[in-house]
């Protein structure tokens, strides 16, 4: 009698754990699809180099100087004059 109490109790903690597990893996994947966008990717954008150090950057960032050379910064576009 005491074995078949003692199988029992492990087969409830076992049960017990694995509907813990469950849940945690469906929390994980709930947590998963939130992360991810639901849309297509975004377009990729034109990179191109400043004229002063060489970092690339979009297009739509870069600042434009003189003879058409683009710059990162203010600064840089100044210090290239």
């Amino acid at each position: 009698m005491k074995y078949l109490l003692v199988l029992l109790v492990l087969w409830v903690a076992f049960a017990i754990w694995r509907n813990g597990r469950r849940r945690e893996e469906v929390e994980r994947a709930k947590r998963h699809q939130q992360q991810q966008p639901g849309g297509a990717l975004p377009e990729p954008q034109a990179m191109i180099r400043c004229a002063h150090c060489g970092l690339h950057l979009p297009a739509a960032d870069a600042l434009p100087g003189k003879d058409g050379k683009v710059y990162c910064s203010a600064a840089h576009r100044q210090a290239d004059q």
